[in-house]
């Protein structure tokens, strides 16, 4: 894939959330919820200060994140979903 994001922004693929709750339900497709988690793929080169500085992502290739669910776009790239978002709509990023 030759997507690279620009300035502050990362490209993201979700991570699918299990069909099967704690108590053994399984959740129809119709009734879940957009996925808040996700791996990034490929980070842009960092975005630059009204003064011209550059400052560098906090997030790298391969981190495990969670973002808002309503954040990014949708971009569909060689019939995969990824999604494209500011580095500042990353919540957190996961520690295994």
């Amino acid at each position: 894939m030759n997507i690279q994001p620009l300035a502050d922004r990362v490209l993201v693929e979700p991570m699918e959330p299990a069909e099967v709750k704690k108590g053994g339900i399984i959740i129809p497709d119709t009734a879940k919820e957009r996925p808040q988690e996700g791996k990034i793929i490929a980070v842009g080169s960092g975005r630059v200060t009204d003064e011209g500085n550059k400052v560098n992502m906090e997030v790298s290739v391969g981190d495990k994140i969670l973002y808002g669910k309503y954040s990014g776009s949708e971009v569909r790239v060689e019939d995969k979903e990824y999604l494209i978002m500011r580095e500042s709509d990353i919540l957190a990023v996961v520690q295994d």
